[in-house]
């Protein structure tokens, strides 16, 4: 090799160790879309309707531009972190816990029985009752957003999370043993390599969405959200909680400081419960019987199967095509659908029941 040929060993050398940190060449992806186009050709239990995906993409579109909705939507709610009033070290940090332990809230009960959280007069569920219990054990004093705390085996015990998310019903919220694990976990990543604050976590990205997300599936075992599909030897991405805490510092920072994302739009969907049911109700997703039957009968469907994983993942793209001056990105589409189908199901007015699935993966 002459003295003006590139030594392209040690360039991959340094493009590997310097990965997350640099972008040599490329902006970083984060395979997400790959992995579900894959999952999509290769599905025989679900399939779409393109047709009903243009209907739906018109009637999102509209029901979004009379409600208003914008990334002021999610600060605006009475539960979420306010900035101003907390600072940026403790707005990450509340964050960060958050989509740690944002998994599998849906309930076996229904009604007045399901787990619920009681905070400042109000009764929470759902997803709602994982934020209003952080809320309500930073009001009593516990450091439940500290990963010096998630450490301290003492003091952050199941019991004490018992307490945290202590129910004002007689169900407990699902797979505490799980979100301890979690806080554990990430409590010692976090010392190991971020000087123990998910802040200095999201400076490592450089202002890259799918930076923060590559990032959090490398070092994280629980935000590595990646599973085997039918034989295919690299592993499907989904990454939901890692996509939706990038998502949610973008809307909770509105697109600055600690929630500037140059690459933002490749954040996708996140593929939960919510957005299969809603789209299913709207004509878009066809079940096969035999796993129709199954959701319709509340079977658990196994984390990790080949049905699950069909349903974890076309609007936006139908809705930028129409409105071309309008920036609709994935991640406030799926804000609006999430909230729709909430909406449906508190109305009473939800066709089809949501997968039931438990998982920390969403």
């Amino acid at each position: 090799m002459s003295d003006d040929e590139p030594d392209l060993e040690l360039l991959a050398l340094l493009r590997q160790h310097l990965q997350g940190k640099l972008n040599l060449n490329e902006e970083p992806e984060t395979g997400v879309l790959e992995g579900a186009e894959y999952v999509y050709d290769n599905s025989i239990d679900v399939a779409l309707d393109m047709r009903s995906c243009k209907n739906a993409a018109a009637v999102i579109y509209a029901q979004m531009q009379q409600k208003q909705f914008s990334l002021a939507s999610w600060s605006d709610h009475e539960l979420h972190p306010d900035r101003f009033d907390i600072g940026d070290e403790d707005t990450v940090a509340f964050v960060f816990t958050m989509d740690l332990l944002n998994f599998s809230f849906w309930s076996e009960k229904s009604g007045a029985e399901r787990f619920a959280v009681e905070y400042r007069g109000k009764r929470w569920t759902g997803y709602w009752s994982l934020v209003a219990a952080m809320q309500r054990a930073i009001d009593e004093g516990i450091p439940i957003t500290d990963p010096h705390f998630w450490q301290n085996e003492e003091e952050c015990t199941l019991d004490v999370l018992k307490k945290v998310f202590r129910s004002c019903t007689d169900e407990e919220m699902p797979l505490l043993a799980e979100r301890l694990a979690c806080l554990r976990e990430a409590g010692q990543v976090l010392y190991e390599k971020y000087q123990c604050h998910p802040i200095n976590l999201v400076d490592a990205a450089n202002g890259s969405a799918a930076g923060l997300v590559n990032i959090l599936a490398r070092d994280f075992k629980c935000f590595r959200d990646e599973h085997t599909f039918e034989g295919r030897r690299k592993p499907i991405r989904f990454l939901k909680r890692a996509q939706i805490l990038v998502a949610d510092l973008w809307a909770c920072f509105e697109g600055e400081d600690y929630g500037e994302f140059r690459d933002i739009d490749k954040i996708t969907m996140f593929a939960d419960y919510r957005v299969p049911q809603i789209l299913h109700n709207m004509g878009c997703l066809y079940y096969s019987p035999a796993l129709d039957l199954a959701i319709r009968a509340k079977k658990d469907i196994p984390q990790g199967g080949s049905w699950e994983m069909q349903l974890r993942e076309l609007l936006r793209r139908e809705i930028a095509k129409q409105h071309p001056k309008t920036h609709i990105n994935a991640i406030l589409l799926d804000f609006f659908l999430y909230d729709t189908m909430k909406e449906m199901e508190d109305s009473g007015k939800e066709i089809v029941p949501h997968h039931q699935t438990r998982s920390i993966w969403y």
